[in-house]
């Protein structure tokens, strides 16, 4: 199992300095509005992926009027305990494990996992294949090293053959040695995402349907789709053929650039056709998912965050999750509420809960 012990912030955010220690299965931390709670969950979450989960701007964790901040977390895995710190100061970022810095951020990457469910991630659902593709690239980079190393080149890759195609426009060439150098490196590392993006929805679909189920109490049937342009043609196919309209539209338009996953309910468009109600269940459904495809991968089980979810769930959705969480099948647990009372009346009075009330924080 994977848990977090201990986290200190230090201009992180609205926490001048703090220190929490979690010593419960379930965490719950309380307080009013704009006491700091959402930005404690995220703190762990930082500590796991050296990234906010809110926003992809680092200047926003740094308290306000400061130049940056530091988040240091105690975890344990599997009975050993482990220091890791992450510092960002002038745009420059470090992380550290016992005291030792990484070279590279993506070492980190996969160490600790953790699934933050909030009230915006319905956007998941509602906005653009963007995100989707973020959401899953941010899965798969956590289980495979490789797949995170061939993402980012490939999008370095992209960003020159886009240039090129810009250029063009402007200078044209007829010597295509650059541009053939560009559609061999795309085509090799674009593949490799296409299988694995291809192979993870295999393994997550019955996730996904099993979970739903018990959240909605089997009344439906959802589906996940993988929508990509190289289940028709190879990549290489698409850049050599496509190239034409690349030039005119001075981008590439082909690729796995473009994959987008098609959600559906009872065979129709949960985005159009969906009711609210629905649209939250398969949210918590492929968030719950996501933690036991990651369990299953990494052999550990991830952190659970739940960002004031309470609030939005009503009363058979709120049970149904409960149930779900409380199996053996998940570890810790840090959620954020308004109401402790809740909470505990929420989890049982036998439950192990351990309440952090910020009101009485600075």
């Amino acid at each position: 199992m994977n848990t977090i012990k201990k986290i200190t912030l230090l201009q992180f955010r609205n926490y001048s300095s703090a220190s929490f220690d979690f010593t419960a299965p379930v965490t719950c931390i309380t307080g009013p509005n704009g006491s700091g709670k959402t930005n404690l969950l995220d703190a762990v979450y930082y500590l796991c992926y050296t990234k906010s989960y809110f926003s992809s701007y680092q200047q926003n964790a740094v308290q306000r009027g400061m130049d940056g901040f530091r988040i240091e977390g105690w975890f344990e895995l599997d009975g050993r305990e482990e220091r890791i710190a992450c510092k960002w100061k002038g745009g420059k970022k470090e992380i550290s494990a016992n005291g030792v810095e990484y070279e590279k951020l993506t070492e980190h990457i996969g160490k600790y996992a953790a699934v933050m469910i909030a009230p915006d991630d319905m956007e998941l659902i509602n906005e653009g294949s963007e995100l989707r593709r973020k959401w899953m690239d941010g899965i798969l980079s956590q289980t495979d090293c490789d797949y995170l190393e061939r993402l980012m080149n490939y999008q370095r890759v992209l960003q020159q053959r886009n240039a090129w195609l810009k250029m063009q426009a402007t200078n044209p060439s007829t010597i295509r040695t650059e541009l053939e150098f560009y559609n061999a490196r795309l085509a090799a590392d674009g593949t490799y995402i296409y299988e694995c993006r291809k192979s993870f929805i295999v393994q997550f679909r019955p996730l996904l349907q099993n979970f739903y189920e018990q959240l909605s109490g089997g009344r439906e049937q959802v589906e996940i789709d993988y929508e990509s342009d190289l289940l028709t043609k190879a990549l290489a196919t698409w850049l050599d053929t496509g190239l034409e309209h690349d030039l005119r539209m001075q981008r590439t338009l082909r690729g796995i650039h473009k994959d987008d996953w098609a959600f559906s309910l009872n065979a129709t468009p949960l985005k159009q056709f969906a009711s609210q109600g629905q649209k939250k269940s398969f949210l918590f459904a492929i968030k719950l998912a996501q933690y036991a495809y990651l369990a299953q991968v990494q052999k550990h089980l991830p952190i659970l965050l739940l960002d004031d979810i309470f609030e939005k769930l009503d009363q058979s959705r709120m049970e149904a999750l409960l149930r779900i969480i409380r199996t053996p099948q998940f570890g810790q647990v840090l959620l954020t509420d308004t109401h402790a009372g809740r909470v505990q009346e929420a989890f049982g009075e036998e439950a192990q809960v351990q309440f952090i009330n910020l009101s009485h924080h600075p």
